[in-house]
């Protein structure tokens, strides 16, 4: 297996693992006897420490081997799923799941940079789109197979195998030639604060925070409400929904043309925001069938924007490329991290209506940033 098979084949496992609790949430509310906001805490607290630990294990990449970090952290991987299928005690589990959450973005972060420092400077954008469309494959198949598994072998069977993957994958990396020729000049905050304090940057990750807000409010909350139209759908039901995912896989296959096609980056952008807020709207809907094609739309536009900025940021740098990945990626989990949580409230004390109107107000707010990085080019 070629090095870099390896890389999108460990992007997909560990962006399986993070999504995976999530479908079948409302599985873990009956089991344990939680409420909603209890329930969605499996998926909060593992995407909680992803706000802040890239931004670590970017300055981690400056002085260190990216291939003995990312073993590392794909060999604890594994523990932690096998002991996390054998745990009974929902704070023990809530414990491993944190615990992943700090060791997930050393693997994402690492992952992402190798692919930044090992491709030519044209091809950087075609390979970090290839690395995002290995995270949407993962992301659909963390959650399809997890509900499918549920129903046919119970919840526990899923994370079991996913730790035996993790530890047969870390036998794979030991083959990787770790020829990453990093800078190993000694990082500071000051690198953090000059990229923020530049207009074009910190818009731009303004932008993705908002993108992912929505994304992961909608994704960890559509179970609940599927489950209250439809409870005998199950965990599968839940699963078919993400089909809309298989979008993703073709936007980040076809980001050269897409941005070929509206001319640049950020015209482009706009265009994968435009189809965001149409996709979300359907979500006004309460019926299976409207959601399921408003999925297809809505993570069109929402990969279209993802895809694109991660991109563009390596584009835009230069110097010290870890540690704006990393940044990158804290700013995409910590707009996660709260919209995992925070718009949860809407629903419990107003309505899904309400819910949906706040977000599409979200959606919006992108669109200002996306513009206010138009101004500052």
């Amino acid at each position: 297996m070629s090095s870099n098979r390896v890389i999108y084949l460990t992007t997909i496992l560990t962006i399986c693992s993070l999504y995976a609790a999530q479908p079948i949430q409302p599985v873990f509310q009956l089991q344990f006897g939680l409420t909603e906001l209890q329930a969605t805490l499996f998926t909060t607290l593992i995407m909680a420490p992803l706000g802040v630990a890239p931004l670590f294990y970017g300055f981690l990449l400056e002085a260190h081997s990216v291939k003995r970090l990312v073993r590392g952290a794909i060999l604890l991987m594994g523990v932690l799923e096998i002991c996390f299928s054998f745990t009974d005690s929902y704070l023990m589990l809530l414990v491993i799941r944190g615990a992943q959450g700090l060791v997930i973005p050393a693997i994402l972060t690492s992952l992402m940079s190798y692919i930044s420092y090992t491709c030519a400077k044209e091809n950087v954008q075609h390979g970090i789109a290839l690395y995002i469309g290995a995270t949407i494959m993962g992301g659909f198949l963390g959650r399809f197979l997890s509900g499918v598994c549920t129903d046919l072998f119970g919840w526990r069977f899923f994370f079991f195998v996913l730790g035996v993957l993790f530890l047969m994958i870390y036998s794979y990396l030991g083959r990787i030639q770790d020829h990453v020729k990093l800078q190993y000049a000694t990082p500071s905050f000051n690198s953090v604060f000059s990229l923020l304090k530049q207009p074009i940057f910190f818009w731009l990750y303004l932008c993705i925070f908002c993108v992912f807000f929505v994304f992961a409010a909608f994704m960890n909350f559509l179970p609940f409400k599927l489950m209250s139209l439809h409870p005998d759908y199950g965990g599968a039901g839940i699963g078919f929904l993400y089909m809309g995912y298989s979008m993703g896989v073709i936007v980040a296959i076809s980001n050269k043309k897409i941005r070929a096609f509206f001319g640049n980056e950020l015209a482009a952008t706009s265009a994968g925001l435009f189809l965001y807020l149409i996709g979300t709207a359907f979500f006004l809907v309460e019926n299976y069938w409207v959601m399921f094609g408003g999925m297809f739309i809505f993570c069109t536009g929402m990969f279209m924007a993802h895809s694109l900025l991660s991109g563009f940021v390596n584009t835009l740098t230069h110097e010290n490329k870890a540690i704006a990945n990393g940044l990158y990626i804290s700013f995409y989990y910590t707009g996660g991290t709260l919209g995992s949580f925070l718009p949860g409230i809407f629903i419990r004390d107003f309505s899904w209506t309400v819910f949906v109107y706040s977000l599409l107000f979200v959606i919006c707010l992108s669109f200002f940033c996306c513009w206010r990085m138009k101004r500052s080019l």
